[in-house]
Parts: C-alpha cells; sequence; structure tokens
C-alpha cells in the first residue's frame, strides 16, 4: 500500500482528495495547521471512508518540525494543498501570503531532496494566466504578471518545483485549478470557509439560507455577454480524482518529463449571473444580490482547456454546475441543522 502524505488535508479540496485516495486503496498522512480548517472535517472524512488518516498538526513553515517529520515518517509522494488562498485577502497582506506559500514548500522540497522523495503533486491556480489572450486557455498559453499577491505565490512556486526538478530530478505534477466548488454526495464535508466567504458559492449558499444578508455581485459592467465575471467551475470531487490520475502517473514512471503542467476544469465558462439563476433553479430559492464595484485582482473571464488532462492523464470532469451547485447547499443545509 502507497503512502501519501496530503498537506492541507483536512481543507476544502485537501478533505475530498484524502476521501478519494483512501477510496483507492492508498494509506494518507494528513498535516494541517487548522488555520483554515476544523479538527471535525478528520472525523467527516473517516465517517465516509471507515478509515482514520494519520494526522500532524503543525505549521510547515516551521523547518524542524518539517524535518522531524520527515525523519519519521517514510512517504511514496506528495500532495500539496496547504496554502493561504483568498486573493482579495492576498492583496491586503501580501507578506503573509508570500511567506505561507512559498516556505512551506520549499522546506518540503528540501526534504525531499536529502531523502530522495519523489511524486509530487502541487495545488497550483488558473491566476497563473491572469487574463489569458485566447480562450478556452490552454498550457502553453503565457504565464501572465499575477494580478494578485496570491497568484504570485502560485507562479512563483512552480518556478521552484520546476527549478528543483531539473537540478535534483524531483518528479512533479502541476495541477492548475480553474474554480473548484461543491461538496461530497454523503454531505459530510464541503467548503467551510472561516469567517466571511472569499469565493462565490459559499456566498451563495450562506446568503440562500439567511448567514449574509445580501450577495455582493463584483462587477456588471465586465465585457462578457450579461457584463458579470465568467470563470470555469469544476465539482471538488471531480478534482479530488483529478489528483489519483495524475499520482498515478508519477508512481507508474508514464511521465514525459520530470515536471508537467495540467489544467484541471470542465472546459466550459459561466457568468456569476448564470450561477446565480443556476442555484435559484436547483434549490428553489431566491437570492438576494446586489451588483456592486469590481474588486481588485479579479479578471473578466478564464475557462479550461483541458484536452491535455483529458488525454495524458485519462481524466475528464464528469458532474456539472447544477450538480455541483445542488451538492453545496446540501452541504450549507446540513451545516445549518
Amino acid at each position: 500500500m502507497k503512502k501519501i502524505l496530503v498537506t492541507g488535508g483536512l481543507g476544502f479540496i485537501g478533505s475530498h482528495t484524502v476521501v478519494e485516495l483512501q477510496n483507492e486503496g492508498f494509506e494518507v498522512i494528513i498535516i494541517d495547521n487548522l488555520s483554515n480548517t476544523t479538527i471535525e472535517v478528520l472525523d467527516k472524512i473517516t465517517a465516509i471512508t471507515n478509515l482514520k488518516p494519520a494526522f500532524y498538526n503543525f505549521d510547515l513553515k516551521d523547518k524542524k518540525s518539517v524535518q522531524d517529520f520527515f525523519k519519521n515518517n517514510k512517504v511514496d509522494g506528495i500532495i500539496h494543498f496547504a496554502a493561504s488562498k483568498a486573493v482579495g485577502e492576498s492583496v491586503q497582506i501580501p507578506l503573509d501570503y508570500y511567506e505561507n506559500n512559498i516556505i512551506s514548500l520549499t522546506n518540503i522540497l528540501q526534504e525531499m531532496k536529502a531523502r530522495a522523495i519523489n511524486n509530487l503533486i502541487f495545488s497550483s491556480s488558473c491566476t497563473v494566466y491572469g487574463q489569458a489572450d485566447e480562450l478556452p486557455i490552454t498550457e502553453n498559453a503565457p504565464i501572465k504578471p499575477a494580478e494578485s499577491p496570491y497568484g504570485n505565490t502560485k507562479k512563483i512556486n512552480e518556478e521552484i518545483i520546476a527549478d528543483a526538478s531539473k537540478a535534483h530530478g524531483i518528479k512533479a505534477i502541476s495541477l492548475r485549478y480553474f474554480n473548484p466548488i461543491g461538496a461530497h454526495s454523503s454531505a459530510k464535508i464541503g467548503e467551510l470557509p472561516i469567517g466571511v466567504p472569499q469565493n462565490l458559492i459559499p456566498f451563495i449558499t450562506q446568503t440562500a439560507t439567511g448567514i449574509r444578508q445580501e450577495l455582493s455581485v463584483f462587477g456588471s459592467d465586465y465585457p462578457t455577454p450579461d457584463g458579470t465575471a465568467i470563470r470555469d467551475y469544476i465539482h471538488v470531487v471531480d478534482l479530488a480524482k483529478a489528483h489519483i490520475a495524475a499520482l498515478n502517473r508519477l508512481l507508474n514512471n508514464q511521465q514525459k518529463n520530470n515536471y508537467e503542467v495540467f489544467n484541471v476544469g470542465t472546459g466550459k465558462g459561466s457568468s456569476v449571473l448564470e450561477v446565480i439563476n443556476a442555484f435559484e433553479k436547483v434549490s428553489n430559492t431566491k437570492l438576494n444580490y446586489k451588483i456592486v464595484g469590481r474588486r481588485e485582482g479579479d479578471i473578466t473571464a478564464a475557462f479550461a482547456n483541458t484536452t491535455l488532462a483529458n488525454r495524458e492523464l485519462g481524466w475528464k470532469a464528469e458532474l456539472t454546475l447544477e450538480e455541483a451547485l445542488l451538492s453545496a447547499w446540501n452541504w450549507q443545509k446540513r451545516l445549518k441543522n
């Protein structure tokens, strides 16, 4: 049984990926400092899979803790999610984002180099493309100057991994996610933002249940059919399965290069108003929303060309926007009870 370390494994995408890893027969170890999640998620993962992953609570910025962990644990691969991840917040506290997101990664890579550990999957983002010149976005699209410190940390981390891969032979894959949404079908795990949500879907579901008074739609003057920004919304379970596909590619030595990059999305863009309308339909709930000014760091439109991931990873997004929104709604209703 292969042993996989999942950093940030109690977070939104991390927890869903841990479930899929366990379903596929991997042994999982989680490191999470609980800065953006709660320990209860560990019990929820266990309830879904009937398996309790090993869990360590420490901060990956702490070099000694990272060294001690690898001294005592042998792993076959690492999926690195642990990072601060809100675009808006990163504009306000950029130094925290640079410190957290970059030092965590370099500490892990130093240990991978020292202990000859291979097989790293990095949680990257379509933010590295900025406002792409052409849509849908392929992996060959130019990497633009980042629109936010968060996006810049993803770009810098990809460069760090590429350099480490070249110099030290570390095998790695960066998955550039588009917009993960939804929740597990059990409604036991889902997106659980601490404080005010920075992402659209939890803000929608919290508004629908009355936790938030009103949903702000940032900008209606974008050059899009309805004036609102367009994104590629992928169900988090489909995204989790992409990590399994990428991991199997690494473990089975199927890579064409030591370092590879894949877009992970649905290939379809939906505007904010289209998402609101789809949610109202599946939830049978009217949303109270208001158009406000654009938000700093936001781009007009981004959606993926997923041909490379479909072909090379044998992976394809299968769940619809409506299915993702309904799962997010079921999760929110369960939270409220």
